[in-house]
């Protein structure tokens, strides 16, 4: 009997109190493929990691948060596939999501990285088309989601790349902990190891936001490293005025006036705002919010 070849693809996802999410990635993954889990210190992280034991996947807890990147790379460390999927945990894969992906990697093997076609839980479209550490002269048409090509950054929210290209640039950035992480990635994959491509027919669901809870305090975190990342990304790949733009939209947020009507838009702008104006001289964007620092 003719045997099948071993997997191509490693699957690697980030948890983060993500334990009524990831089963559902984890059954839309197929077999033999191997899947890689890492938690970043979750408060049901035992259920995690019970789920994990279920579908045969790998477990790598973290004892504290060490941020979305630097929890990739330690996946990323564990594969040893031609090919690394990174695919956020509250994500579900089509039948034919990595075969649609494998075929176009093949077919166009100077591309280092590739994004899916991203379904939102409400059957709409989630296009990166722009990111605001490129130039606006690069940012792409929404018509471009309808069809495979090349496209100037990749979402990290199902990211498959070339191992090889992946080591090659260093992975991650360990001094981003959340947010930009994926276009700096693009941006280094895309000047060292070659082009950037989305693939059309290659589809993932994803309930954008589902993957942790919605509070206020959420909010305010994920601002303060937003803003944090931002500054860090300008400053690293040299977009002029980057402080000032961003410290500029900040300011206009703090004053919209639905602040006044949402507890949590007020917390995540005032948190925002204060990331970007305390990170003018820093070289990183991993400091942890104002309430967690000693």
């Amino acid at each position: 009997m003719e045997q099948s070849l071993p997997p191509r693809v490693t699957i690697i996802t980030v948890t983060y109190n993500s334990s009524a999410v990831v089963e559902s990635l984890l059954r839309s993954i197929p077999s033999p493929v191997p899947c890689i889990l890492v938690d970043n210190a979750s408060q049901d992280a035992e259920d995690t990691r019970a789920l994990a034991a279920a579908y045969g996947a790998l477990f790598i807890e973290n004892p504290k948060n060490t941020g979305f990147g630097p929890a990739c790379n330690q996946g990323a460390a564990q594969a040893d596939t031609e090919f690394l999927f990174f695919v956020n945990p509250d994500a579900e894969l089509f039948e034919d999501t990595l075969v649609h992906l494998l075929a176009a990697a093949d077919a166009h093997p100077k591309a280092s990285a590739f994004n899916t076609r991203i379904v939102k839980g409400d059957g709409s479209l989630f296009f990166k088309r722009r990111s605001k550490l490129i130039p606006k002269s690069l940012w792409l048409d929404r018509d471009a989601a309808k069809q495979d090509g090349e496209v100037p950054v990749l979402s990290g929210g199902a990211l498959l790349v070339r191992k090889s290209a992946f080591e090659h640039v260093g992975g991650f950035d360990p001094k981003i902990f959340l947010f930009h992480e994926d276009d700096d990635l693009s941006l280094r994959l895309k000047a060292e190891c070659g082009p950037l491509r989305y693939v059309y027919g290659a589809q993932v669901r994803h309930l954008l936001g589902h993957s942790t809870e919605r509070s206020a305090k959420t909010a305010a975190l994920k601002a303060w490293y937003m803003g944090q990342s931002r500054v860090y990304g300008a400053r690293k790949h040299g977009l002029p005025f980057g402080f000032l733009r961003a410290l500029g939209e900040a300011s206009l947020q703090l004053i919209s006036p639905l602040n006044l009507v949402s507890a949590r838009k007020r917390s995540k702008n005032w948190y925002y705002f204060r990331a970007i104006l305390s990170s003018a001289g820093q070289k990183t964007a991993d400091r942890p919010p104002p309430w967690q620092q000693d």
